[in-house]
């Protein structure tokens, strides 16, 4: 099978002007060009901040850019027509399309109900810490632009499990709606905080037959207005995995189609409710390796006291590698973002090798690393930052190692915590494949690793072009690599 790559094509801070779809479907066959095999976009649905809206604050599914509702027409990322155009570009280019779906919440519905509440600890919220009263909370949505339009479906306090604000006194809290569906959370894997179904807004509650049959003619809705390829599942740590059991059962069923699904299950500290999840689901979807992600960053911060021998403990492409989707980065864990946790710019190359190069996971690319991005926002402080993250220089030419070099039996060369190493001994079917990889933390260094006797006396040069020099490979199928300090090299045969 060809090495297939994912590119995430948005960052938190772009700039909302309208303009994402359309520089997609022109940069799409570029994208394909350079190795890219599958995209994902961000939601494409109208959200609670209208055209500065990122989308994961869902306000209606059904509106794509096409009704003027919370203060505009477009999206941040531009109009409906606009990205069907996109989706189709980027599948004309020959590049796979997954499409993000925020189903765990909604945010700015038109009207105010009378509901009644219990308010829960918010470090525990299992416990309450009132009796039952009433509240008013916006919790009943109408649309009233797209009148009807697609679904007269309309959403009220039954739709949903909690919310976190009672107009009548304005106060933020944590509040369980008491409804026919339950006085209690809905069952998730997570623990964290008693129990994590509460993450934000209005909390769509599952148990509500009538969400779970509205939710799958949107998915309808959807795939037959814009002809992608799969999903992104966002937050789905915060709900109750027996939803998406049954909605990509239906959805692959009605469609005959795959749907590849990569899940957003963010537990960088807890593998093992990211392994009960999978097992809960059968299987039905991939999920992001924040695990890994994590040790990236700890590697990156920690430098030459990292032992990188350890990179891939406790990680889903360990565990579980027909089932990671692994990154270096994503729009959470970007420099000011809620969920902060950067890969310095100096590890990035390494970063980038460690899931490109190796033969498990189905690697993410983030956008900021192909193109580079500038913003301005608060930090934890408060205070204004400025942030520049610059394009990685190197990451076209390892997309291109992954694509054409990096096949064959892996062999690792995990002995020393500063200097790691393997080599891909290459396949028939790519005649040009097989590479070393060395890479350091530390001082520079050469270490000795084995390509394979089908190499002996080839002549090996550094693809990244940080060393000169050259490697032939002795007759046992031996070569001495080397590697700059802090820094990585592939070393591929010439000719």
């Amino acid at each position: 099978m060809e090495n297939l790559t994912m590119l995430q094509f948005f960052e938190w801070y772009y700039p909302a002007d309208g303009s994402l779809w359309r520089f997609f479907a022109s940069e799409a066959r570029w994208l394909k060009d350079i190795g890219i095999d599958a995209v994902w976009l961000p939601p494409a649905h109208k959200g609670m901040a209208g055209g500065q809206a990122s989308g994961y604050d869902s306000y209606d599914l059904y509106d794509l850019g096409e009704f003027n509702q919370r203060g505009t027409v477009r999206t941040k990322y531009g109009t409906k027509q606009e990205y069907i155009d996109a989706v189709q570009a980027g599948k004309q280019a020959g590049l796979k399309v997954y499409a993000d779906i925020v189903l765990n919440h909604m945010g700015g519905a038109e009207e105010k109900e009378e509901i009644t509440v219990r308010k829960v600890n918010p470090e525990n919220r299992m416990e309450f810490i009132s009796e039952p009263y009433e509240i008013e909370a916006f919790t009943k949505f109408t649309f009233p632009a797209r009148a009807g339009k697609y679904s007269g479906f309309t959403w009220d306090h039954r739709c949903f499990s909690g919310v976190d604000y009672d107009a009548r006194k304005q106060e933020t809290a944590i509040y369980k709606i008491q409804n026919e569906y339950g006085e209690d959370w809905q069952d998730v894997i997570s623990d964290e905080l008693g129990n994590y179904d509460y993450l934000m807004l209005s909390d769509i509650d599952f148990r509500n037959p009538l969400v779970r049959e509205e939710l799958k003619r949107w998915g309808k809705w959807f795939y037959e207005t814009a002809g992608f390829d799969g999903f992104r599942l966002d937050a789905i740590k915060h709900m109750n995995p027996e939803f998406f059991n049954e909605w990509l059962d239906y959805m692959r069923a009605e469609f005959n189609s795959e749907f590849y699904t990569v899940g957003e299950y963010w537990a960088p500290g807890d593998l093992g409710a990211m392994l009960r999840y999978i097992e809960f689901t059968q299987e039905r979807m991939s999920l992001f390796d924040a695990p890994l992600q994590a040790n990236l960053h700890r590697a990156s911060v920690e430098g030459k006291n990292y032992d990188l021998r350890t990179v891939f403990d406790d990680t889903l492409v360990q565990a579980r590698p027909e089932l990671a989707v692994t990154l270096v980065e994503n729009h959470d864990t970007q420099p000011l973002q809620s969920l902060e946790q950067t890969v310095e710019r100096w590890f990035r190359p390494l970063a980038y090798a460690l899931i490109l190069l190796r033969a498990d996971g189905y690697p993410c690319v983030f956008y900021t690393d192909l193109y580079g991005s500038s913003y301005e926002d608060n930090g934890r402080d408060g205070q204004a930052q400025q942030v520049t993250m610059e394009k990685m220089t190197e990451l076209e030419a390892l997309l291109v190692l992954r694509k054409r070099y990096a096949y064959g039996i892996q062999v690792d060369y995990f002995n020393d915590p500063q200097c790691i190493g393997w080599t891909r001994q290459g396949d028939e079917i790519h005649p040009e494949s097989g590479c070393a990889v060395l890479m350091s933390n530390g001082l520079g260094t050469t270490k000795a690793m084995e390509m394979g006797k089908s190499f002996a006396g080839r002549i090996f040069t550094d693809y990244l072009g940080k060393i000169d020099g050259q490697v032939i490979i002795n007759e046992d199928g031996w070569g001495d690599f080397q590697v700059y300090a802090g820094s990585v090299s592939v070393w591929t045969a010439e000719g």
